[in-house]
């Protein structure tokens, strides 16, 4: 009849009701646990995967981010690996999330030694916390889920094995810490593997992009006849140990190591090349090169500060300053003649107070960490960003401008040397 035709109509539609209700409660808490716990994100994974990743749950990064590798996370507080792997799992950098960490070191034969213990709190943590998987190899990796930034902040004798391992791996772009390898020559033959391969490799030096650096360089060309110095400081014991330490890790010097931000700083905005230089002077009552024996026994010798104006062939003056045992601030200084103009730190006033919560948060760690936090985040990002888009990383440097960059300091750390003898 009709009347039980009506009913058996307004019986469906409330189900029809109760089920689309269920459904818009069900999507709309499933989007709420995805947005707030990277456990909901995950996806089954194809039966092409491999290593401790086949047929278990995995992460992927969300619509509009870069699924990113940290290969080389080092040891916590004192490895810039960690530290950048820190941001992203605090979610500094939107572009990029972090769903793998590759660490062929703690993971191996190095776990059971000095940092170990700190590095395996530190895997439990991001795994249970932020869902990052960890593996011991590039190889261990299953095929990307998404565009694939590989963040490669190993050991820099490393680097080389590595960038190969991660163009194998499927990334699409690698994002290289500095100077990206021991030799020019080494350096120029991965270049020219990323370029055979079609992968784009982007470099963090994240002073190109600073707020002191830009600063600096606009006040500088407002007066004429002015002179630019880059000061960088490390905060390491004045002592022998400390120092020997510090050698031996950064066994490549420090022209190579923690000076070549500056010397970027150079070649990107000052025309120095190799070819272009027409003179270096040390400053020699400022400077320091000592030989010392590290954790091993083996003697390194490097400077552990150091002064020097480069002159160019086509008229421009710039000095750089790096002392290993300086303090925690950076900064550049305009002069003219003998009067000091303009000088500007990083962290400037603004920044102070984003330093002090960070040495609070990590008292242990590195303090250069901190002052230098905001630019690693705006590099990291613009890289993860153009990995995603394809849109130019702007202020980035290529791994062009970091092959010359590396020339320079290979020409300058002999002549450098010689002048302080």
């Amino acid at each position: 009849s009709s009347s039980t035709f009506l009913k058996a109509v307004q019986v469906l539609s409330i189900v029809s009701l109760i089920n689309t209700n269920k459904m818009t409660y069900f999507t709309t808490a499933f989007t709420h646990m995805s947005r707030n716990s990277r456990s909901f994100s995950g996806r089954m994974m194809s039966t092409s995967a491999r290593g401790p990743f086949a047929r278990t749950m995995t992460m992927n990064a969300d619509a509009g981010q870069a699924e990113v590798v940290l290969v080389g996370c080092g040891a916590p507080n004192r490895g810039m690996g960690w530290y950048h792997g820190v941001q992203m799992v605090e979610e500094k950098c939107p572009s990029a999330s972090l769903d793998f960490v590759v660490e062929p070191w703690f993971m191996g034969a190095g776990g059971e030694g000095p940092g170990g213990d700190d590095f395996k709190k530190c895997q439990a943590e991001w795994e249970s916390t932020y869902g990052v998987k960890f593996a011991s190899s590039m190889s261990d990796l299953p095929p990307p889920a998404a565009p694939r930034l590989a963040l490669i902040s190993g050991r820099t004798a490393d680097n080389p094995r590595l960038l190969s391992e991660s163009i194998a791996s499927g990334a699409k772009c690698i994002y290289l810490e500095k100077p990206g390898a021991p030799t020019v020559a080494e350096l120029q033959s991965m270049k020219d593997e990323a370029e055979a391969a079609g992968v784009e490799v982007l470099m963090g030096y994240n002073k190109n992009v600073c707020k002191y650096v830009s600063k600096t360089r606009d006040f500088a060309a407002s007066v004429a006849g002015s002179h630019v110095t880059f000061v960088s400081n490390n905060a390491y014991e004045n002592t022998a140990e400390s120092l020997g330490e510090c050698f031996e890790r950064n066994a490549e010097g420090m022209l190579k190591n923690m000076a070549i931000h500056e010397l970027a700083l150079l070649v990107s905005f000052y025309d120095v090349t190799v070819e272009n230089i027409e003179s270096v002077t040390a400053d020699k009552e400022f400077s320091s090169l000592q030989t010392l024996p590290g954790p091993s026994g083996k003697e390194y010798t490097d400077f552990d500060k150091i002064k020097f104006t480069i002159k160019t062939k086509n008229g421009n003056e710039v000095s750089v300053s790096a002392d290993r045992c300086g303090g925690t601030d950076s900064y550049a200084t305009v002069t003219k003649g003998t009067e000091e103009l303009f000088r500007y730190y990083m962290p400037d006033e603004d920044d102070r107070k984003l330093v002090e919560e960070l040495t609070s948060k990590y008292p242990t760690a590195m303090p250069y960490f901190f002052t230098q936090d905001p630019d690693y985040i705006t590099v990291k990002e613009r890289v993860a960003k153009h990995t995603v888009d394809g849109q130019p990383a702007e202020g980035i440097a290529t791994i062009g401008v970091a092959v010359e960059t590396l020339r320079v300091a290979e020409y300058l750390t002999p002549i450098l040397q010689e002048q302080l003898k």
